[in-house]
């Protein structure tokens, strides 16, 4: 009997939530492409079933209305690159991390770092590999997917895929065995990892394909073409797709020939590259902030000191990156600064010479297209999910607005509602 009365209440609940309705207003609508002025949303359930002029979406009898002065609406924002099992280096270094906190423990610090995540109004997240602690983002996304705990959206990369010899931790005594950031594998062995990695739950396989390993520790590719093209073919015959951690030209052109969708960091990508990639259909996330950061921990005064090479080196790639026409998505390697701080990477994107409404639409319409979330998520529209974010201002003049968070919606459900 007790069972039944609770199935009855969940089924009630469902029942109500699938027929509440919210009418939004605000001074500003951005759509994932356009700003609107004097428009409303109405939401039913987890979906947008109305858009446009206030006086064409008319609010319903029963449907709470929420506005807020001064305010703009917009798609909930999308987090291309983070690593919800990692926190600043500055607190804890990364070997640190990796080698001696136990998986359980990094979980339990996840949990907090995806609800500060979406609390910052990033209702959906791609995880690049848990650097150490197995398929901890597997279990991460269903824990948030069955509302166990609060979190965005995620789509995860499991482990990853390093060549042997690569990677990291690394300088310690060689008669041990030390546990990789991520999974080593070459040749034919990459078939049985790659669907492994699937079968363990990574939504995409993300791959390494340079590293610091040269012989003055710069970056040089670490996967042959075709063993690119051997992993992107295993990959592709399951559905998922490849994105590849590729820094150096060299690394970045065999990705791309290989069939990586996005291509992570890219720091000496160069007009050239970058027309390559336009022309292969493939998205850059530049990931600004991690070396914005790191070269902060690593001793570097912003605006006192002059920059470290890596800071204008970054600068210089990214305003060729811009000039060759690539489309450019939102990824700031999350996890390298503090979570819930997933804005740091646009205010650094407009910084180095982005227009600020081609900012807008990296962590909103071109993140869910470059994802295939474009159906879903990533755009005021019709029929689509109802994520949502309002903030004070115009970020469309001043995108450091995105941090003045009023409401957050995710699939209907408002998680953060300020007065």
């Amino acid at each position: 009997m007790k069972n039944f009365i609770t199935a009855a209440l969940v089924f009630v609940s469902l029942v109500a939530f699938a027929q509440q309705q919210y009418y939004l207003t605000a001074d500003r609508v951005f759509d994932g492409e356009v700003m609107h002025e004097g428009w409303a949303v109405l939401v039913q359930g987890d979906k947008i079933i109305s858009t446009g002029a206030k006086d064409k979406v008319v609010a319903p009898a029963n449907a709470i209305k929420i506005n807020y002065p001064n305010s703009t609406l917009t798609p909930g924002l999308i987090e291309g690159h983070s690593h919800l099992l990692l926190y600043p280096y500055n607190v804890t270094d990364w070997d640190t991390q990796v080698l001696k906190e136990s998986d359980s423990y990094r979980t339990a610090r996840a949990t907090v770092h995806a609800k500060n995540t979406l609390m910052a109004g990033f209702t959906t997240a791609r995880d690049l590999g848990t650097e150490g602690a197995g398929y901890s983002d597997v279990a991460l996304k269903r824990a948030i997917n069955e509302g166990v705990i609060l979190g965005p959206r995620l789509m995860v990369a499991g482990r990853a895929i390093v060549s042997t010899g690569s990677y990291g931790p690394k300088g310690y005594d060689s008669d041990q065995q030390i546990m990789l950031g991520a999974e080593a594998a070459d040749g034919n062995d990459l078939i049985r990892v790659v669907r492994d990695q699937i079968g363990k739950g990574a939504d995409f396989i993300k791959i390494y394909a340079d590293y610091r390993w040269g012989i003055n520790g710069e970056d040089q590719p670490s996967f042959t073409l075709e063993e690119l093209k051997l992993i992107n073919e295993v990959t592709r015959s399951s559905g998922r797709v490849i994105v590849c951690h590729a820094k150096s030209k060299e690394a970045i052109k065999r990705a791309v020939l290989a069939g990586a969708e996005t291509i992570e960091h890219g720091d000496f990508i160069d007009v050239e590259i970058g027309k390559l990639m336009k022309e292969h259909n493939v998205t850059y996330i530049p990931t600004i902030a991690a070396v914005d950061m790191i070269n902060q921990y690593r001793g570097w005064k912003k605006g006192t000191l002059p920059e470290p090479a890596a800071v204008t080196n970054k600068k210089k790639s990214f305003k060729e990156a811009i000039a060759s026409g690539v489309t450019i998505g939102m990824g700031g390697d999350v996890g390298v600064f503090p979570h819930g701080e997933n804005v740091l990477e646009l205010e650094l994107m407009v910084e180095y010479g982005l227009p600020v409404m081609d900012a807008l639409k990296a962590c909103t319409s071109i993140n869910a297209k470059a994802f295939h979330l474009e159906k879903q998520v990533g755009s005021i529209k019709e029929g689509l999910k109802a994520d949502i974010l309002v903030v004070t201002g115009d970020p469309s003049k001043n995108i450091s607005d995105l941090r003045k968070v009023k409401l957050v919606i995710k699939d209907g459900i408002i998680y953060r509602q300020e007065k």
